[in-house]
């Protein structure tokens, strides 16, 4: 059976199911349309099937173009979970947060695993793509997929597949970047490599599924923890009236031994702010305490309020309060150059300085409407960046340093500028770095 499955795969006579068309789903269903598959995408979200079968992209970084050429190709999406059984791989591509305790929150991969289970049969590949901690797959998947009456490994294979994707980056694809894979058997790897082969330029194999968690949360736990230092260095340097960017570049010029990361105003995306805490939460069953994670994750959950202490220090220096200051956020992405809002800084330090008594307006041409999150619901539009808008607030903040933006009018009009970025060289007399 395994065979069977393997030759259809590689023959891309396989039809791929992927359950979850966010920014995830989405580019990995274009990726096997274009490969040569035929694709049925799965989402509890109509409006995104609703688009999908129009042809239609609600991903600013991904075009209409391109999901109505898959659609020509055999590319289509559903609700209906029951067509699960149509298909000869499953993908699944769901998010993986934190709750408010900053723990684990599986419900969406549970939940999604619970309604896929009812519909699977014998000759399917199971993949798991959400970041998770180390023992999610073999813990949580396999007992559920074993409790219908499957043998893992005979009848049904399982494996683990972290996803890496960097949305709006060019130069590296969902084809381009190498897969990670790791089965629950050796039978499940062999699958699995199958299944990613003919769509990934390169296909990492691992020895379980655990270690393929495990890749995926220390690749994320290096970011953070360099992040974190390069965050703490900003607010040294700037205690010593040292330009950190500046510091960045001629360190940057070593050519082995130093790879560059940039400070901001707090870690934003579905990977960075959360992963490191999936591991951390995994480490206290083994009586572990993560210090460096955790360490890096209070400097990084501290950035947004040494921002607000800056506007807070640069609005007093010219006789104004926060409470009553009108304040122009520029990004709300927590990017940019894309329209990706989790768990972005942008939204934190906007509610911060209303908590402050701060008139707040944003304008981001990524994002014209902030979206309802998890943890934030701020009814607000983007405004149109312009001479009169610019000189009517009393503070403009740069939180996300889209290419979009004109740079040298909000120079020439702002009254005061809090650059968080890095975005001007130095020197500006009403620029403030923070």
């Amino acid at each position: 059976m395994a065979q069977q499955l393997i030759s259809k795969l590689s023959d891309k006579e396989a039809v791929i199911g992927i359950v979850g068309l966010g920014y995830v789903g989405l580019p990995l269903s274009l990726s096997y349309s274009e490969s040569g598959y035929v694709v049925l995408g799965f989402d509890i979200d109509a409006s995104k099937v609703d688009a999908i079968n129009a042809g239609k992209s609600y991903i600013r970084h991904i075009s209409s173009e391109g999901v109505k050429e898959a659609s020509e190709k055999g590319f289509s999406a559903t609700t209906d979970f029951s067509r699960i059984t149509d298909v000869d791989a499953i993908i699944l591509c769901v998010p993986t947060p934190l709750n408010k305790y900053r723990e684990p929150d599986l419900s969406y991969v549970i939940s999604t695993v619970e309604r896929v289970i009812p519909h699977m049969r014998k000759g399917q590949v199971l993949s798991l793509e959400s970041t998770t901690y180390p023992g999610t797959t073999e813990e949580e998947l396999v007992p559920r997929v074993e409790a219908a009456g499957f043998v893992v490994g005979e009848d049904v294979y399982v494996v683990y597949s972290p996803e890496r994707e960097d949305p709006g980056n060019q130069n590296h694809t969902t084809k381009s970047i190498p897969k990670v894979c790791g089965g629950h058997t050796d039978v499940c790897m062999k699958v699995g490599i199958a299944l990613y082969a003919s769509v990934i330029s390169e296909v990492v194999p691992v020895s379980s599924t655990k270690a393929a968690e495990m890749t995926k949360l220390l690749e994320n736990i290096h970011r953070a923890v360099n992040i974190g230092l390069v965050n703490e260095m900003k607010v040294v340097a700037d205690s010593m009236g040292i330009d950190i960017y500046e510091v960045i570049r001629a360190a940057a010029t070593k050519p082995f031994g130093f790879v560059p990361y940039y400070p901001g105003p707090g870690l934003g995306g579905h990977c960075i702010p959360i992963d490191p805490f999936y591991l951390t939460w995994k480490a206290r069953e083994f009586d572990l305490h993560t210090r460096f994670i955790e360490l890096a994750g209070e400097i990084n959950t501290f950035m947004p309020d040494y921002v607000i202490s800056k506007i807070t220090n640069s609005l007093n220096g010219i006789q104004k309060s926060v409470s009553g200051s009108k304040v122009l956020v520029l990004g709300a992405a927590y990017k940019k150059n894309v329209d990706d809002m989790r768990e972005s800084p942008s939204v934190v330090l906007i509610e911060k300085l209303q908590a402050l008594g701060a008139n707040v307006s944003y304008s981001d041409p990524f994002v014209p409407n902030l979206p309802k999150m998890r943890a934030h619901n701020l009814e607000m539009s983007s405004i149109e960046l312009s001479a009169e808008t610019l000189s009517e607030h009393d503070c403009v903040l740069i939180a996300t340093d889209h290419d979009e933006f004109d740079y040298q009018l909000i120079l020439k009009h702002a009254k005061l500028i809090i650059d968080t970025r890095g975005r001007y060289v130095g020197g500006e007399e009403k620029v403030v770095r923070a």
